[in-house]
Formats: C-alpha cells, sequence, structure tokens
C-alpha cells in the first residue's frame, strides 16, 4: 500500500503537468468552439452550433478527406521506407548500432522550418535536383518537383520517418532471434520467415509508429505550407488560417476537435484491426 502511494505521487507532477498544458487547454478549446465569431474577429461569448454545421459544407469535407489521404500514405510510405531501414540496423554490431541511431535522430537537432526549406531548395526549378539532371543532359526543362502533393508526400516522409524507424528498431532488438533458426532448420524460405516470424513479432513497433506518425502528418501544417504552396490545403493549414489570418477562433476551435476526435476514432478502429489480426494468428 506505501509503495502504491510512493508511486502515485511520482505520478503526479506529470498528471498535474499534463492537465495543464493539454487537458486545460482542450477544456478551453471546445469551450470556444461553440462561441461566435464578432464582426471584427473579436470572440462573443454567445452560445451556437453554428460551427460544426459549417464543417459539413463540402469545401472542409473535400480537405478532410485530402487530409486523411495524405496521412495515410505518410503512413505507409514511412513503413515502406523505416522497416528495412531499422531491420538493417538492428543486425549490426552495436558500435556501428549507435552510429546509425545518431544519423537518424540528427534531423531532430535542426530547425524544423530550416528543413523544410531545404527541401524547397533541392526541388525548385533552379534547385540541385533540376540542376543536376539538366548538366547530365537527362532533361530540356525543370522538372515540377515543388509545390504539389508529390512534393508534401515527401516532406512529410523525411520529417516523420524517425518516428516510424525508432519503434521498429526497438521492437527487433527485443526479438527472440531463435525463432528465426528454427524457422529456417524447418525449411522455410527467408521470405516466409520474414511473413511468419520477424513481421508478427514486431508488430508493437509497426503499430506505435504507425500511429506516430499519422496523428502527427494528419496535424501537419509546415510541410503542407511551405512545400505545397496555395496547390495543397490539408485540415491544418485551414485551422492555422482560422487562428492567425481570419481571426475566427470559434470556428478553428471546431475543426480542431473535430480532427482530434477523428484522430482518435482512426487511431481505435487501428487497434481494434490490429488486435483482431494478432488473435487470428494465434488461434492458427
Amino acid at each position: 500500500m506505501l509503495r502504491t502511494k510512493r508511486i502515485k505521487l511520482l505520478a503526479l507532477p506529470t498528471l498535474v503537468w499534463m492537465g495543464a498544458l493539454f487537458v486545460l487547454p482542450m477544456i478551453l478549446m471546445l469551450a470556444l468552439s461553440f462561441m461566435k465569431r464578432g464582426t471584427y474577429g473579436q470572440v462573443v461569448y454567445q452560445f451556437t452550433i453554428d460551427n460544426y454545421i459549417r464543417i459539413f459544407d463540402p469545401l472542409y469535407g473535400m480537405i478532410f478527406w485530402d487530409t486523411l489521404v495524405v496521412a495515410v500514405l505518410t503512413t505507409a510510405f514511412s513503413i515502406l521506407c523505416g522497416y528495412p531501414l531499422a531491420y538493417y540496423i538492428s543486425r549490426l554490431e552495436k558500435s556501428k548500432q549507435q552510429i546509425w541511431l545518431l544519423l537518424v535522430m540528427i534531423p531532430f537537432w535542426i530547425n524544423f522550418l530550416v528543413r523544410s526549406y531545404a527541401w524547397v531548395i533541392i526541388l525548385r526549378s533552379q534547385g540541385v535536383v533540376n540542376t543536376i539532371l539538366q548538366s547530365l543532359g537527362l532533361i530540356d526543362e525543370p522538372l515540377t518537383l515543388l509545390y504539389n502533393s508529390g512534393s508534401v508526400l515527401v516532406g512529410m516522409v523525411y520529417t516523420l520517418l524517425p518516428f516510424m524507424v525508432l519503434p521498429i528498431y526497438v521492437s527487433l532488438e527485443q526479438m527472440d532471434y531463435r525463432k528465426l533458426e528454427a524457422a529456417s532448420d524447418l525449411g522455410a524460405t527467408p521470405w516466409r520467415a520474414f511473413w511468419h516470424v520477424t513481421l508478427p513479432m514486431t508488430k508493437t513497433g509497426v503499430v506505435t509508429g504507425s500511429i506516430l506518425v499519422f496523428v502527427s502528418s494528419i496535424g501537419m501544417f509546415v510541410v503542407p505550407d511551405v512545400m505545397g504552396g496555395a496547390k495543397s490545403a490539408l485540415i491544418g493549414n485551414v485551422i492555422q488560417n482560422q487562428f492567425l489570418s481570419a481571426r475566427d477562433w470559434p470556428f478553428g476551435s471546431a475543426l480542431s476537435i473535430i480532427l482530434m476526435l477523428l484522430s482518435m476514432v482512426l487511431i481505435g478502429l487501428y487497434f481494434k484491426a490490429s488486435q483482431a489480426g494478432g488473435s487470428k494468428e494465434g488461434a492458427a
């Protein structure tokens, strides 16, 4: 009993911190979403549900759909790029693993906005890629590599890839490789051993990384703003515009609440699908 109380006391500062900086702001935002916008952008403290009704406009429905598609594609490409990298790192010697993990973490040492503008320099019409291709004679005119959906996807995957690599690496490090040896002794090919042994045993890392990448990408606004320009408007950009430019805080708050609820629902469905898949594998 005494030990339990001590553990609760140790957790108390974290709970207070989370309550002050997460729960309380969300409550205030929820309350603000039912308020009205004044003529000059001020908040009028009168109850209304017009902000939530406005969300059902087809324009915002399309923006939500585009955001969801980009988030799913970002998560999928992050898995395709992150899993092989994490597997490669996990098979190296410990000293080399530390070097590779350091390389994965280095982008976090650089300002997020600076990294986004670096991609602008690389992909613009007179950027690094087009300059090299033209100098090699492979193209006559610069390719349109920037300010489109493809550039946004590249920037999102680059930015969020470490969130996929690290959880998968941890799962691979904790895996019992004797099971792979047993599968090989029983005649399993490397691909079958990966599909039936390695992947199920590292599913926790994949799920964790997918949630981190998906939640981060669904609310991203810096990368679409810098690399997508006016041609890429995701829900994060719309929320940013409502708070900073349109000065419609109640509507921006309503969009934020809907985005948070959508994220929670999708994460819940992802967890249920993963658990169902795991139970089927266990039954088999």
